[in-house]
């Protein structure tokens, strides 16, 4: 055998390196347990276990750790290595075999998970209706032609794009989109609020961004907070610069215009997800406990309208309790009370299933493999001669 494929061999089945991989992997939970206090859980998930390198930033010190990618990889190559070169399967360790692939399967998982979910939220009042869910975390910069008032087109440039500042030609739009300034988190202010001769010019010359002050703001990744993008956007015709826009998601109507007897309206908004169907709150209900204002129990009664028209129905969703339908998960996750309004949280997890079945292949690993080894144990005391 090759000496380094064997040196090679060697390491990657050793029971210290299971050892090492498992103490890194509870340190990793440590840094990233202590780091969500100032980082939230969204951002805790992207920078450590999300990731193949992770830097832990504990006081004045900057600490290098492997990543959950990383430290997953390398467990999952030790146990498919161990088993393929040192266990051989048998009766009696058969209990040790589905343990570890339970073990495997939750592994995978959690790498399906973190490369396929996807998290929305539906944000409804009673008596309305949505066909569409909006992302917490990315936003998208639209341009809806609705000339035809039948139909609306709608040309969405997600924010990643947005970030490069560079000019983009669509073949629906009849102009070019030019990028002149992005900002990912931006406050807003009026210009009529500056003091007396501040003259600060715009680079907005449309719509309401020439009353506006645009001013980029420190990132933030608290769970509590949002970063709200704003942008410049310079839009260029056959003939020439149509106008200078300043958009942002602060900004809740949509700036209208019309270019060769086309109307359009544009906007930076959160990124949305619009589904073959549409949901209607019909009602919500929030129980508190008596003499309190601790939430006892919040509910949503919704109806589900397909598109077809046919075989609506009204589902209850509450806590622990979500709907299913479409390979989306709708749960119950903020009640506002005062104005009546609910939050749904829309996951698109297609691995969503992997976790239940490997915990059950532990389970079952685990209760099959005591089994054994207890009935051996009962077979050999009364195989055992009687002491005189």
């Amino acid at each position: 055998m090759n000496p380094i494929f064997k040196a090679f061999r060697r390491f990657f089945v050793s029971l210290q390196l299971t050892v090492v991989l498992l103490a890194l992997s509870g340190l990793l939970v440590f840094a990233a347990t202590w780091a969500q206090v100032d980082l939230g859980v969204a951002a805790v998930q992207e920078k450590f276990f999300r990731s193949f390198v992770a830097v832990w930033h504990a006081g004045p010190l900057y600490v290098p750790l492997p990543g959950g990618y990383l430290l997953g990889g390398l467990l999952l190559i030790n146990l498919l290595a161990a088993h393929l070169y040192r266990f051989k399967l048998s009766g009696r360790k058969s209990g040790i075999f589905l343990t570890h692939l339970g073990l495997i399967l939750l592994l995978l998982g959690e790498l399906f998970t973190g490369l396929f979910q996807r998290d929305y939220f539906m944000r409804m009042s009673p008596g309305k209706t949505r066909n569409y869910a909006e992302s917490d975390r990315c936003n998208e910069f639209v341009i809806i032609e609705t000339t035809d008032p039948k139909t609306d087109s709608v040309v969405a440039i997600p924010e990643a794009i947005l970030a490069e500042k560079r000019e983009i030609q669509h073949p629906r739009l009849p102009f070019r989109v030019a990028v002149r300034e992005y900002y990912a988190n931006a406050s807003l202010g009026l210009r009529s609020s500056l003091p007396a001769g501040a003259n600060v010019p715009s680079p907005a010359t449309a719509g309401v961004g020439p009353k506006l002050i645009v001013e980029p703001a420190p990132l933030t990744s608290k769970q509590d907070e949002r970063n709200l993008p704003a942008a410049y956007i310079e839009l260029i015709g056959a003939s020439g610069s149509l106008g200078t826009w300043a958009v942002s998601t602060q900004l809740a109507a949509s700036q209208t215009f019309e270019y060769a007897g086309r109307t359009f309206r544009l906007g930076l908004r959160f990124e949305r997800r619009y589904e073959p169907y549409s949901l209607t709150l019909l009602k919500v209900e929030h129980d508190v406990y008596p003499g309190t204002d601790i939430p006892k129990n919040f509910s949503s009664r919704v109806r589900i309208n397909p598109a077809t028209g046919r075989d609506a129905r009204e589902v209850l969703i509450y806590m622990n309790n979500p709907l299913r339908y479409g390979g989306l998960t709708f749960y119950q996750y903020q009640m506002d009370a005062e104005h009546d309004n609910s939050v749904l949280q829309v996951v698109r997890n297609p691995s969503w299933l992997i976790p239940y079945i490997s915990c059950a292949l532990i389970v079952l690993g685990l209760v099959v493999q005591f089994g054994l080894h207890l009935f051996g144990f009962v077979n050999s005391r009364r195989a055992a001669p009687a002491t005189p």
